[in-house]
């Protein structure tokens, strides 16, 4: 179920953000320069959602899913989870990250997980193991418990990041275009798995891509950033699937594309 509040007049009021970014901007910088990733950037996303950043490279998204780790401030607006506000990294969100480098190395599968359950101090040793074996299981690679890293495909590593990501049962899962270093074929196969445990336990994605099919698929909801520095262009909705609108006959990854590339297609046209 979505929390939701009441409204004054005593009706439902709209569903009550699980995550709420508002106003924010963010900058970093370089040697030569004060760079700015995003400007004034708002959305919320609900819980359960599969809320996905959409944009192409340059416009933020990775630096707003850093903020809202807790790894970076805004120089204005606010993130809150839950209705707090979010000052620093925290066991409430886990980052799943493309390079699955991640891991480590001299760790087991199981291990790997079981690190962050003991390191954070969430659960003791026997109990670290028994959640680290049922998230390692939801992956299907319950067999492979005992296997270290190098002995394991880019698609079984991709499923050990998301097991120990999950089973620290945080409020949101920040996925940071985790499937962009696979294979296509690999890679389609990862966006189906992560689908099927979404199914399991409707936890709650935070995903960035910038592949417009890739956010069709995983994405219940799509917000639009522009180019460099990020802003809102929009946002969809999605069910997943990607068939003609039957009174306009343009499928979403056309409209999402229209709606992305609207003005470098207009400077074409009066060129």
């Amino acid at each position: 179920m979505i929390a939701s509040n009441k409204a004054a007049g005593g009706g439902i009021a709209a569903p009550f953000p699980h995550l709420s970014v508002e106003g924010v901007t963010l900058q970093y910088k370089t040697k030569e320069h004060l760079v700015t990733a995003c400007y004034r950037v708002d959305f919320n996303v609900l819980k359960s959602d599969r809320f996905v950043l959409l944009g192409p490279s340059g416009c933020g998204k990775s630096t707003l899913l850093k903020a809202i780790g807790g790894y970076m401030k805004p120089v204005e607006g606010k993130i809150t989870l839950k209705g707090k506000e979010i000052g620093k990294p925290g066991p409430d969100r886990m980052m799943v990250f493309q390079e699955f480098d991640q891991l480590l190395p001299w760790k087991t599968v199981k291990q790997n997980v079981t690190f962050a359950l003991t390191a954070s101090g969430r659960l003791n040793a026997k109990a670290a193991d028994e959640r680290a074996m049922q998230y390692i299981e939801k992956v299907n690679l319950g067999k492979f418990a005992d296997s270290y890293p190098h002995m394991l495909s880019g698609g079984m590593k991709a499923r050990v990041a998301i097991a120990r990501g999950m089973a620290m049962e945080p409020d949101i899962l920040l996925m940071d275009e985790p499937f962009a270093a696979l294979d296509a074929l690999t890679r389609r196969k990862m966006q189906d798995e992560l689908l099927q445990l979404w199914e399991g336990t409707k936890f709650t994605i935070l995903f960035v891509t910038h592949s417009i099919p890739e956010a069709v698929k995983i994405g219940n909801r799509i917000l639009l950033l522009t180019p460099h520095p990020g802003e809102v262009k929009g946002e969809l909705n999605s069910n997943g699937s990607d068939h003609p609108d039957p009174k306009t006959g343009e499928t979403l990854s056309e409209r999402i594309h229209k709606l992305l590339f609207a003005d470098e297609v207009e400077e074409a046209v009066h060129d």
